[in-house]
């Protein structure tokens, strides 16, 4: 069977970090839910610039990988999957403006719409199973978060203990058909019970597109909150113990864990789960935030950059969507060296 590697991946942040206070000292600000597990708030965060699209974020997340695998081998990919949290456009991905600007001309290009602050293992998945079922080589897979300086910042929305949460970014990670950094494993389930029990709400009970004076926000109430945390608990490690089980190794074989970050609640919770110390488990909540779908390839570069994911170490990536319709681990043995 042939082999499939995470190869390398590559992370931009817009912008200057965003203190806590831009939310917290906001006049009106919403103190009754600052101390919920949900939302507690993270220290700093980035916004993407008003006129930031998803397409822009991801030319400049890829730029490292142009300098260190060459213009010709990213314009050469043969598979182009593309998630972007807040889609710029109705109707339109990111996919082919993505490709236009890297002069890219892939014989697959999907804009994939599901598996949300998860979909890095989703596409990593779907990039493996092409290479490895047709003439595809390499692949390209990009995640796009630009809610927060959008969407979190409108001046109703902004009031709201949700809000503070979210951070901007973009990770993305290229994907050959070679033993660099193989992918032992992807262990994903699609679970429709929990599917449409993530919401936006509006005040005056508009569709979200038909024109109207209030703002769309997240439709968070006690009873979908306790639900989420209860599932999400659960989710992450189930699919992490499967994956593990499946490729003969144990949970406390885990060099490196990286997740989604929802909030600290998750990861602390996650980590116990699994048994593993902390210093295992990493993240950037304290400095980005909810990063969504971004999270996991920003967070695994940044760990890699730094040194905290060495030659040989099995790092896994899970995480779950929305109100717990997707749910997805990944395997992979680093055999590092490249940036």
């Amino acid at each position: 069977m042939t082999t499939v590697s995470l190869t390398d991946v590559a992370g931009y942040l817009p912008g200057e970090p965003v203190p806590a206070e831009f939310y917290t000292d906001y006049p009106g600000a919403e103190d009754k839910l600052r101390n919920h597990a949900m939302f507690k708030v993270p220290p700093s965060r980035h916004h993407v610039a008003p006129d930031e699209t998803n397409a822009d974020m991801i030319e400049r997340a890829v730029q490292p990988l142009i300098e260190r695998h060459g213009r010709a081998a990213i314009r050469g990919v043969d598979v182009l999957l593309v998630h972007s949290q807040l889609p710029d456009l109705p109707f339109v991905g990111a996919g082919t403006e993505v490709a236009r600007r890297l002069g890219l001309n892939p014989e697959w290009l999907v804009d994939v719409a599901n598996a949300g602050c998860a979909s890095f293992i989703y596409m990593l998945k779907l990039a493996r199973q092409i290479l490895t079922t047709t003439d595809a080589k390499t692949a390209l897979i990009c995640n796009a978060q630009s809610a927060a300086g959008q969407w979190f910042t409108q001046s109703e929305v902004r009031r709201l203990a949700q809000a503070a949460i979210p951070g901007d970014g973009c990770g993305v990670g290229y994907v050959t058909t070679s033993a660099d950094t193989p992918v032992l494993g992807v262990e994903t389930r699609h679970i429709g019970e929990y599917a449409g029990e993530m919401t936006v709400a509006v005040d005056d009970g508009r569709k979200y597109w038909e024109p109207g004076e209030s703002q769309l926000r997240i439709g968070f109430t006690d009873s979908s909150v306790a639900k989420v945390l209860a599932r999400g608990n659960r989710l992450v490690p189930e699919a992490v113990t499967d994956l593990c089980r499946r490729l003969g190794v144990a949970t406390g074989d885990i060099d490196v864990l990286i997740t989604n970050q929802p909030n600290r609640t998750f990861l602390r919770n996650w980590q116990e789960a699994l048994q593993l110390p902390a210093e295992r488990h990493l993240n950037t909540f304290d400095q980005c935030g909810n990063l969504f779908g971004a999270a996991i390839p920003v967070t695994l570069n940044r760990a890699i950059r730094s040194g905290r994911v060495k030659d040989g170490d099995l790092v896994v990536l899970a995480g779950f969507a929305h109100a717990g319709d997707f749910a997805g681990a990944a395997a992979i043995r680093w055999r590092g060296g490249r940036g």
